[in-house]
């Protein structure tokens, strides 16, 4: 019988892949250097905004709105969605503002340190200085006015209709000496999730998380081709699942040490991901089998993309014994784990 997903495993997923995203970044800004990774993250960011802007916008019932206000109330509706703490202050039909406040989900704990300006800028590039090229207003830009990265008490900006075409220079404005006004929670629009139920919320923070796992793997092997992607994405993918293992293993109720033990916490993480996932024990060993890869669908995933996210498992299973071994096969009926 097909494992079944639980409430523990959305909140696994979201913490491995948040988790994913950020150690990625830092992997390419120590290895490869501030350039490379600030053309990854607008890469990521610019895939992300036309697969999901527009339709998003539809969804959330934003398209009638100017479109300055719409941006705006766009990015705190669906970042909410996704669990991130993000403010919404419109001062007009020409003026609103977004602000995300510390502690920023993208670049989690620590990491924020080793978060290179450039790198953070290239995410306001790759998505919110696109909105007025994506909406057809070629007045429309953005104007950031700080950033957590430098010091700053959140990321925050407006979008601003400027009542007159602008240039590509001044889709993204950087405005320091600016500040965003008091959020106020009882002004701000309400969407229907606030009365979702847990269960519903946390299906939805996971599917966030997903989508950014499927928006960097096409996104890192435009940029830098399939053997670097395995190199760069597998190592930090490796180091992602030995650090983050005993928090998500104690959220799955991980039996520790055995081969069992493993294909459990394997199946309970692809059932929350929305796999059809079984599992097989045997004394010494067990397999977990995954039909299809319902992740990375319609996305073209050469082997070492594969085997780039697999180091995941690798790493995590290094923790939980390190003297098992997990053999990985991937072929068109989906995917089979063996732990021994």
């Amino acid at each position: 019988m097909p494992i079944q997903p639980t409430l523990e495993g959305y909140k696994a997923v979201s913490k491995l892949y948040n988790a994913l995203m950020t150690g990625l970044v830092l992997a390419l800004v120590s290895r490869t250097g501030t350039d490379v990774a600030a053309q990854f993250v607008f890469g990521h960011f610019r895939r992300q905004h036309l697969e999901k802007f527009l339709p998003g916008l539809k969804k959330l019932g934003l398209d009638g709105l100017p479109d300055a206000v719409a941006c705006a109330q766009y990015h705190y509706f669906s970042n909410a969605l996704g669990g991130v703490k993000t403010e919404f202050m419109p001062e007009s039909d020409t003026k609103a503002w977004v602000r995300y406040p510390p502690p920023r989900w993208i670049w989690q704990g620590t990491a924020i340190c080793g978060i290179p300006a450039k790198v953070n800028e290239a995410m306001l590039h790759g998505w919110h200085g696109h909105n007025g090229v994506s909406l057809g207003n070629p007045r429309l830009g953005f104007v950031c006015t700080g950033q957590t990265v430098t010091g700053d008490p959140g990321l925050e900006g407006y979008y601003y209709d400027y009542g007159r075409e602008i240039t590509e220079d001044e889709r993204v404005r950087f405005a320091p000496d600016e500040r965003a006004p008091d959020f106020d929670p009882a002004k701000a629009p309400k969407l229907d999730s606030a009365s979702w139920p847990d269960e519903r919320l946390k299906k939805v923070e996971r599917a966030y998380a997903m989508e950014y796992v499927r928006s960097l793997v096409p996104t890192l092997l435009d940029l830098l081709g399939p053997e670097e992607t395995r190199a760069h994405l597998g190592h930090a993918a490796r180091l992602i699942g030995m650090q983050f293992y005993e928090e998500t293993a104690a959220l799955l109720g991980t039996p520790a040490g055995t081969p069992a033990g493993f294909a459990a916490y394997l199946a309970a993480l692809a059932a929350a991901q929305g796999e059809t996932v079984t599992v097989e024990a045997a004394k010494n060993a067990a397999t977990v089998r995954q039909a299809g890869w319902r992740l990375m669908q319609g996305i073209e995933t050469p082997p070492a993309a594969f085997a780039a996210w697999n180091e995941l498992w690798v790493g995590a299973l290094s923790v939980h014994n390190r003297h098992l071994r997990l053999i990985s096969t991937r072929n068109d009926d989906g995917i089979a784990w063996r732990i021994a």
